[in-house]
């Protein structure tokens, strides 16, 4: 599959919706909105990524198809990445492959992510990047509805 990486369009914003509330995927990123099917809340979510100078959003495309998003956010010397990949499309190495190529994109380091302990899936597509578990923390997980353990991985710096 050909993966690759571009500015989110409007109508890219319908399918992360979707794909924002599929149930299973929900519980595997664990740290999602409170309330994921609030449209509006979306809606103007969406809205300050893309109009965010700080900001660095892609769409993820798979053989010109709409996959996911990846981002680059935060305060310098403090910013994250964050992916959303479809369900559909997990264990593809789609993931890796877009997040290198955001990583390549946004060169600044130190880098960090956050992730749930127990997502192997993502663990993986962060190592396989470069990062490396930095701390260990318990967080509020709203798509769990509970306090899970979370891992803080950096990459750089």
């Amino acid at each position: 599959m050909d993966i690759a990486l571009r500015a989110v369009h409007d109508s890219d914003l319908p399918v992360f919706y979707r794909q924002l509330n599929d149930p299973d995927a929900l519980r595997m990123a664990a740290f999602t909105p409170a309330d994921p099917a609030d449209r509006d809340a979306f809606d103007a979510h969406w809205a300050h990524i893309r109009s965010s100078p700080a900001i660095v959003v892609r769409t993820v495309l798979g053989d010109g198809d709409v996959v996911g998003h990846a981002a680059v956010y935060g305060e310098p010397g403090e910013r994250e990445v964050t992916y959303w990949v479809d369900r559909a499309y997990w264990g593809r190495g789609i993931a890796t492959t877009a997040l290198r190529a955001l990583l390549a994109e946004v060169t600044e380091r130190p880098l960090y992510a956050r992730v749930a302990a127990d997502n192997a899936g993502s663990l993986r597509v962060l190592e396989r990047c470069g990062f490396e578990v930095s701390a260990r923390a318990t967080a509020y997980a709203p798509a769990r509805g509970a306090e899970i353990d979370e891992l803080v991985l950096t990459l750089g710096g």
